[in-house]
């Protein structure tokens, strides 16, 4: 009988769970809705059973399908800093309160996009001043992502000094500019994870079905199988540093850096891990657009890089299916020692890359930072400056206000000793932005020997470059070393023209998958 009575308690317990509507946690108390576009509310409930959303003077009700699943899509909105209140019901109601209408953005990428406010230039000062009640901020959980702790993905927070605490900085003072120019409740999503690669952030079948993608799959099974063996090896090597730190302190000795963690035991190294844990989950709550920065731990596959960033673009946008919304590349900034020579770096040819995505991807664009670096820190401190021209960027194209761009090389043609360069975006006319000549300049021929060159601006959007050593010249690059010296062409923007290359020789990254 006592059997028989615990089993009829689980089995109602089972039936009442089932059939409790649920909603992801991105729709939430406290959240924004994207202003002027269809508004999908979504979760589950008992298949078949009915649920109705009625959010002011909206009521729709749908009907779960066979699995449990149900969406309803909101008309579009009107902008409103007057929180409202959301009633999801079926055989139970949830009520979601203090709800904005407005524009919510994401934000995405690696370890300088995930920086926080107080690992930046004056960064604990703006943190302790920042009340903001229209901007509200969902900050995914990557403990929760990868199920190393239970509990919510994210929670809908107004912007103060303690739900800034862990947001993204970039992300923080991109949403400061875009509420004081718009005028309109601010929603940002931060999914940045430090030291991930884009093939993590990228559904695996689109990686498989592209032959030169499909590398990035096919290693997981080789960590799979290392896996076991690299653990011993890493916890070995963690040992001995441990123990050889204790004597260098001891002696006064600076410790030696950590051994870095094998790939092998990145669990956010995966294909598609990083995608399936923090972003699926958000699909497809509606949003403006994104902005991306991302791409250090991509450069050793430069060339690569070039099919999969657009891949994951394209795999992002078909999947939240809304559309080509605005993409913003954080495009890397200069980094590591300035070298007196041209040089071939992979970390330029990242951000080569980047550059061609946004000039070939629709409604993709650049977002220049190679003045804002530093030469000892892959993290650099000033992102008040990057979430400004994030700003700019997304209030020009997500927004058509007139703004100037920096310029962006159109094309290039040979003239008997010299290289023509037209660009677009010249504004009022090309200019120097600090000293009275353009520097950063190369010039290569036929034997594709790279020798610095003179420049000179001809004209409202032209440069001619020469160099009396290279009398044939075939191809010219800007600010193509890892670290320029002083990349300072510019227009009224005062923002650099974007580094370039004009040839399609191979990079040191060639052919690595």
């Amino acid at each position: 009988m006592k059997y028989w009575i615990f089993f009829a308690i689980v089995f109602a317990t089972f039936v009442t769970t089932r059939a409790e509507v649920m909603l992801p946690d991105v729709i939430a108390s406290s959240m924004v809705l994207q202003q002027k576009q269809i508004v999908p509310i979504w979760g589950s409930a008992e298949p078949g059973e009915a649920v109705t959303v009625t959010f002011g003077k909206i009521k729709k009700t749908i009907v779960a399908d066979a699995a449990g699943k149900w969406r309803v899509d909101l008309g579009k909105l009107s902008a409103s800093s007057l929180p409202q209140t959301m009633t999801i019901a079926g055989k139970n109601t949830i009520v979601l309160k203090d709800i904005l209408i407005g524009e919510v953005w994401l934000v995405a990428g690696q370890s300088n996009m995930q920086r926080l406010l107080r690992e930046t230039d004056n960064g604990e000062a703006v943190q302790a001043a920042a009340n903001h009640p229209h901007i509200r901020l969902f900050n995914v959980s990557r403990q929760v992502a990868f199920k190393h702790a239970t509990g919510k993905l994210g929670e809908w927070a107004a912007c103060t000094p303690e739900s800034v605490k862990e947001f993204s900085a970039a992300g923080y003072y991109f949403g400061v500019e875009l509420q004081k120019e718009l005028k309109v409740p601010i929603g940002l999503i931060n999914s940045s994870y430090g030291g991930s690669q884009a093939e993590a952030w990228t559904p695996v079948d689109y990686l498989v079905a592209n032959p030169e993608l499909k590398a990035t799959v096919e290693r997981t099974k080789i960590w799979d199988e290392e896996r076991p063996r690299v653990r011993v090896e890493y916890d070995a090597a963690i040992k001995k540093w441990r123990e050889e730190s204790e004597k260098q302190k001891a002696s006064g000795v600076k410790p030696s850096p950590s051994p870095g963690v094998p790939d092998a035991l990145r669990e956010y190294r995966i294909a598609s891990s990083i995608y399936d844990g923090m972003i699926a989950p958000l699909i497809p709550f509606a949003i403006k657009g994104a902005i991306w920065y991302q791409g250090e731990s991509n450069e050793a596959r430069a060339e690569q890089y070039n099919i999969l960033l657009p891949t994951m673009i394209r795999a992002w946008r078909e999947r939240w299916g809304a559309g080509n919304f605005p993409f913003g590349i954080i495009q890397l900034p200069n980094y590591r020692r300035i070298k007196d020579e041209p040089e071939e770096s992979a970390w330029s040819f990242i951000r080569e890359a980047q550059r061609r995505t946004a000039l070939s991807t629709p409604n993709t664009g650049l977002i220049v930072t190679i003045d804002i670096g530093e030469a000892g820190d892959i993290h650099p401190k000033n992102k008040l400056e990057v979430g400004r021209r994030m700003f700019r960027w997304a209030i020009r194209e997500a927004y058509g206000r007139s703004l100037p761009d920096s310029p962006v090389l159109r094309k290039s043609e040979v003239k008997g000793s010299k290289m023509v360069l037209t660009f677009d975006n010249a504004g009022t006319g090309l200019r120097i932005a600090n000293g009275d000549k353009l520097s950063e300049f190369a010039i290569a021929g036929a034997d594709k020997k790279w020798v610095w060159a003179q420049a000179k601006i001809v004209g409202k959007n032209k440069v001619e470059v020469w160099s009396a050593d290279v009398p044939a010249p075939v191809a010219v690059r800007y600010a193509f070393n890892s670290n320029p010296r002083s990349p300072n062409l510019t227009n009224d923007s005062g923002v650099p023209a974007s580094p370039f290359r004009t040839d399609s020789w191979p990079d040191p990254t060639a052919g690595k998958r």
